[in-house]
């Protein structure tokens, strides 16, 4: 049984978090990434891509890193890299009824731009469900884990972090969650990496996880 009765901010990632991996969106956005990389570096693609999850790695973030070791104008790449095509992502009605149904407030919590998430979740069909979007934009670029977002996000949508609860799909994004007393939960498998002590539920599929919460068990 998953208890989450006490959480009354629900906090969710949006890539490969609110709809499934397979559905390849973001494989889009790391190709225009890597584009970019090899265009502002001046490497060959295979070089850029090691550069670029070297920096995913390091930095949280592609721009992050490339803010940090060259001269780019950021907002030009947020632009560039997410000026992708919805049409593989299919809209999500159950997502929409789940989220509904959960009490109290919902957020969302992306490294994405701004403009990108709002083209995502009015693709999803969600974008009505959510009280605040916290884009990259919002933290003035410096992305999730950075313990200083994270408490920039709370403290925005003035979220008390131990009666919340967030939803991620990157293991390392979840430990400042846990550590300013989160509720966390791993969607997916982690992309290989490591998961640790600080993930308290693992959820192979949101709807899944999300279809557990009875209305008892999450209702004050």
């Amino acid at each position: 049984m998953i208890d989450l009765s006490h959480v009354r901010a629900w906090v969710f990632d949006m890539d490969d978090t609110l709809y499934p991996r397979e559905q390849g969106l973001m494989r889009l956005v790391q190709a225009r990434i890597n584009a970019y990389v090899v265009e502002a570096v001046g490497l060959d693609p295979e070089s850029a891509s090691v550069l670029q999850r070297q920096f995913l790695d390091e930095h949280g973030t592609t721009l992050a890193g490339l803010m940090a070791n060259y001269t780019i104008d950021p907002e030009h790449f947020l632009h560039d890299v997410h000026d992708v095509p919805m049409d593989d992502l299919e809209p999500a009605p159950r997502l929409r009824d789940q989220l509904l149904r959960l009490p109290g407030r919902r957020f969302v919590f992306t490294n994405g731009a701004r403009e990108y998430a709002g083209r995502v979740l009015d693709r999803l069909g969600v974008a009505d469900c959510f009280d605040g979007v916290f884009a990259i934009e919002d933290a003035d670029l410096t992305p999730k884990p950075a313990p200083s977002t994270f408490r920039r996000m709370l403290e925005r949508f003035r979220i008390e972090p131990r009666t919340s609860a967030f939803f991620e799909d990157t293991p390392k994004n979840l430990e400042p969650a846990r550590a300013l007393g989160m509720a966390t939960i791993l969607i997916g498998d982690g992309h290989g990496k490591p998961l640790g002590d600080h993930i308290d539920h693992v959820a192979p599929d949101l709807h899944d996880f999300l279809s557990a919460l009875t209305f008892k068990e999450a209702a004050a």
